[in-house]
């Protein structure tokens, strides 16, 4: 069954619930790294009327996103995860939740978004030799693709491989990244048509933990650089 092979179900299992509300007593709200309110939020998109997210979960950011006014797209693999989404954000208006793998979505919509996004998602998850092209071919002219993830482990970049574990025992599932420095992530961008603006590490709000990595990307028409700086 495909609950037995999906890494997600796995690490649904073992999460803890979403929270009902943040620090700030709001029901959505929008975080690109994996610790609880900190760092910056969807300004970095900034003021899309569509928007995509790969490997969008169990829906919070995505459905903040429509909150704020934007039509919605939410994407991931797990059955379970897009369960939760549906049951806390189906009413949203302007919202969508699709069950699917991000490389197959984007090869068979026909649709185009100002804005795609993955946190910690799919473009952590997917070969960005096969992912990149198809993004790049549904991201509006003057789009934007921002994502996030863990740094790599220094003298350890490409595809890492590791398993999920399961709460309650059963085999372990695995699963790939593919990480990458800020510089590695600049040149593969570029290749694929893109130009990298951007590359920030946000530090965790312990120093002692695992700080995130912040990419923003956008399409260059005519092959020139640009710079435009993530604010702080």
């Amino acid at each position: 069954m495909t609950e037995h092979r999906d890494p997600w179900t796995a690490f649904a299992d073992r999460r803890p619930g979403t929270r009902p509300r943040n620090a700030a007593g709001e029901t959505t709200w929008f975080n690109w790294t994996q610790y609880p309110d900190h760092g910056p939020g969807p300004e970095l998109l900034g003021e899309p009327r569509t928007v995509l997210d790969l490997g969008c979960g169990s829906g919070r950011n995505t459905a903040h996103l429509a909150v704020r006014g934007a039509r919605a797209v939410g994407v991931d693999f797990s059955p379970v995860l897009l369960g939760e989404a549906r049951e806390r954000w189906g009413d949203v208006p302007g919202l969508r939740f699709v069950e699917r793998d991000a490389a197959g979505f984007l090869a068979e919509t026909d649709e185009r978004f100002d804005a795609i996004c993955s946190v910690h998602g799919a473009v952590w998850f997917t070969d960005p030799e096969i992912l990149l092209p198809l993004v790049r071919k549904r991201l509006a002219p003057d789009g934007l693709l921002v994502f996030s993830h863990e740094p790599p482990i220094e003298g350890c970049y490409g595809a890492q491989g590791t398993y999920i574990r399961r709460k309650n025992g059963g085999p372990p599932v695995p699963v790939v990244r593919w990480a990458h420095t800020p510089e590695q992530w600049r040149d593969i961008l570029a290749r694929h048509g893109f130009v990298t603006v951007d590359t920030r590490i946000v530090e965790a709000p312990d120093p002692a933990y695992v700080p995130t990595m912040l990419v923003r990307a956008a399409p260059s028409p005519n092959g020139a650089t640009a710079v435009v700086h993530i604010p702080s």
